[in-house]
């Protein structure tokens, strides 16, 4: 059975058409790209699936669950993690705090055992300071546990985001250009962790990315959006020679 399916979705924004027809089968352990050209819907996909904007038309569904109606809280709990394409931390919190956050989506204590600080909060808060610190020296971020998030260097931020993502312990992940204003060391810095992380933590990974090299070398299998619409599906060495995504990123094709 297919861990998320999308059939049929559309989504305008007043007279706009951002998506149309948009259809998805992910399985477990799938790593799969979603790309295009700038305005080519990517974005309002991640949105469509996480609860962000609500489907004019067509399913959305989570291991049988349908998302469409679910609002962003909702959806997380179910197990759906993502990152942004314009980072979004806590920026004046620290970075332990920062990750502290992300599991109080699925905290097991009342609201009046965290009030009164009962044994079953002091434990669950425990436990989740212990969760918080192990996925930061996952990260090679421990060190950095007390300092200022929006102190951290571009790219340490960027593995912050990832590490709270992971706080909620999803079974899909889905990452919104995580090279984004990175050099080529980290690029392949980056491409080796997410191959990391879906093994050791048996993710689904859907993502968003402009730099064919992350795309090329680690996804499978490849979706082009233009326009809101799907141009071509397929593995990388059909998606490099396909002619229809070679028109839309480069322009009309020369003949001969």
């Amino acid at each position: 059975m297919a861990l998320l399916t999308a059939a049929k979705v559309g989504h305008q924004f007043g007279g706009l058409c951002a998506v149309a027809d948009f259809n998805l089968e992910l399985h477990h352990g799938d790593l799969m790209a979603v790309i295009g050209p700038n305005g080519a819907g990517k974005t309002t996909v991640f949105n469509l699936i996480t609860g962000v904007y609500r489907a004019t038309e067509g399913s959305i569904c989570f291991k049988g669950t349908e998302l469409v109606g679910k609002n962003p809280n909702q959806i997380a709990a179910l197990h759906i993690g993502r990152t942004f394409q314009n980072i979004r931390l806590f920026r004046d919190l620290s970075v332990l705090d920062n990750v502290r956050i992300a599991h109080h989506a699925q905290i097991n204590y009342t609201p009046l055992e965290g009030l009164l600080h009962l044994g079953r909060y002091r434990r669950e808060e425990q436990r989740i300071i212990d969760n918080s610190r192990l996925l930061l020296a996952i990260f090679k971020l421990e060190h950095l546990a007390g300092e200022t998030a929006k102190n951290l260097p571009y790219g340490l931020q960027r593995r912050l985001e990832i590490a709270r993502a992971l706080a909620i312990s999803p079974e899909l992940l889905l990452l919104d250009e995580p090279a984004a204003g990175m050099n080529p060391n980290e690029i392949d810095q980056l491409m080796a962790l997410i191959q990391w992380i879906r093994q050791e933590f048996k993710l689904t990974i859907l993502l968003i990315e402009h730099q064919m090299k992350l795309v090329m070398g680690i996804c499978e299998r490849i979706k082009v959006l233009d326009f809101g619409v799907t141009l071509a599906e397929g593995p990388p060495k059909m998606i490099q020679n396909h002619p229809k995504v070679l028109e839309a990123y480069l322009g009309e094709i020369p003949d001969g």
